[in-house]
């Protein structure tokens, strides 16, 4: 900006000395001078140059989670060289998720995290934990510099803060363009530091939940309950590493290859999930808390490529993820965006998830043998496939505005990995499948 209110005032300068020779260079004088003035209220203006995006997002999961979620994404250009971005992002959740334990024939009972009080599930349904509520607040910060037209760094920091969780993060990222801006390699990397502090202690891997009917005084259980728990805060540290190009392929097409690696360390569990132990019959004589590896080593190739149509924009995306607790997962996603005229536009989506199920994956443990090192019955760890249908309208205003609202659907469908079924598991469905509903309405000012 400072540049060009430089060559403003130097052009003032020569239209002033042509006026009195000539008129029409004395209109152009008097033009630019308007410029310059503008220039320098716009420059006073601290959201001069600012994209401002702003959106709120419903989640529904039938008869299980709500999530609301308020999304604010801040741009402004400094100059021409420097970019501050930032967001904040708000949402609650509430309502029950699934604990791990099996459906049973019978109503269940479980001890509540704090260890005060129990929750049920009826018989014949899967057993929700009906405590599940948090509030969490995101803030995120980055800037970019142009060195030039060919290089480009990033450099950033996040800060997320929940009731039992909180999370810091830096990240640095480097592009360089070559091939006359055809072709641009990037590298990036990010790390995170958590600490985490479950409600009522993190539970002892795979030690068995206590209840407090078995015991006679409040004391005893208390005693039984503190012996199954930690006390201090959990560690947890992240190190993302990226890397990858984008090619324009014509003057339609662009693709984009890249990979990550993610090394994962420290406490990995879910403080609120548990094992079932069943016998023969398949009843379940005592439920255990789930104890996953402490370290996780994840790769990842992403594959994306996009086009330019006549009547809009079309982009395909394949991801392919694995990981030492062999859990291996595809990603693929289609988008496209139909302009129904300059300033409207619907876009579609297709998305589809297939997950195998990580090697400690347990829908329950056997009643009479030895209890395995690591164990998890987190569906979010089995076999698995998920759909997301979605649909999006977008609408520019006046003065600039884009408003838009997006409807999607989502469909979880768990799936049996190989185990065995005893006795009365086989009578339910022990693989429940998940709907819900994302609905999202957006601003850009």
């Amino acid at each position: 900006m400072a540049s060009l209110l430089m060559a403003s005032s130097l052009f003032l300068g020569v239209g002033a000395a042509v006026t009195s020779n000539n008129a029409l260079a004395g209109e152009r004088a008097a033009e630019t001078r308007d410029n310059a003035v503008e220039q320098e209220e716009q420059a006073s203006d601290p959201l001069s140059g600012a994209t401002i995006d702003a959106a709120l997002v419903y989640y529904q999961e039938q008869d299980r989670v709500t999530a609301a979620e308020g999304i604010i994404n801040y741009r402004q250009a400094l100059d021409d060289a420097n970019i501050i971005r930032g967001k904040i992002a708000l949402d609650a959740l509430t309502g029950a998720s699934a604990n791990g334990a099996v459906i049973q024939a019978n109503p269940q009972s479980f001890t509540r995290p704090s260890g005060t009080g129990v929750y049920q599930a009826r018989a014949g349904e899967l057993p929700l934990d009906d405590t599940f509520k948090d509030t969490r607040l995101q803030l995120s910060v980055n800037w970019q510099h142009l060195f030039s037209a060919k290089w480009q760094a990033s450099l950033g920091g996040y800060l997320s803060r929940e009731y039992d969780y909180t999370s810091l993060g830096v990240n640095a990222g480097l592009e360089h363009s070559f091939n006359q801006s055809n072709t641009q390699v990037f590298a990036g990397a990010a790390y995170y530091f958590d600490i985490v502090n479950p409600v009522g202690g993190r539970p002892v891997g795979m030690s068995e939940m206590v209840f407090r009917k078995d015991f006679a005084s409040e004391a005893e259980f208390r005693q039984a309950f503190d012996a199954t728990r930690f006390y201090d805060s959990a560690l947890k540290r992240t190190l993302d590493l990226n890397l990858g190009i984008t090619q324009t392929l014509n003057r339609c097409w662009q693709a984009q290859l890249s990979y990550g690696l993610s090394a994962v360390n420290g406490y990995l569990n879910d403080a609120y999930k548990v094992v079932s132990r069943v016998d023969s019959r398949g009843q379940a004589l005592g439920y255990h808390y789930e104890q996953r590896p402490d370290e996780r080593l994840k790769h990842n190739l992403y594959l994306m490529t996009k086009g330019a149509l006549e009547s809009g924009t079309l982009t395909f995306s394949y991801r392919y993820s694995n990981d030492d607790w062999s859990l291996q997962a595809h990603t693929f996603d289609a988008r496209y965006r139909y302009n129904l005229s300059g300033a409207a536009y619907w876009q579609w989506q297709f998305r589809v998830y297939l997950q195998d199920a990580a090697e400690f994956y347990h829908l329950y443990l056997t009643e009479g043998e030895p209890l395995p090192e690591f164990a998890s019955a987190d569906h979010r760890l089995g076999k698995m496939q998920t759909y997301t249908i979605g649909v999006k309208y977008g609408q520019r205003l006046e003065q600039g505005m884009l408003a838009s609202v997006r409807l999607a659907y989502y469909q979880q469908r768990p799936q049996n990995p190989g185990v065995e079924l005893p006795g009365e598991l086989t009578s339910f469905d022990q693989f429940p499948r998940l709907d819900a509903i994302v609905l999202q309405f957006g601003m850009r000012f």
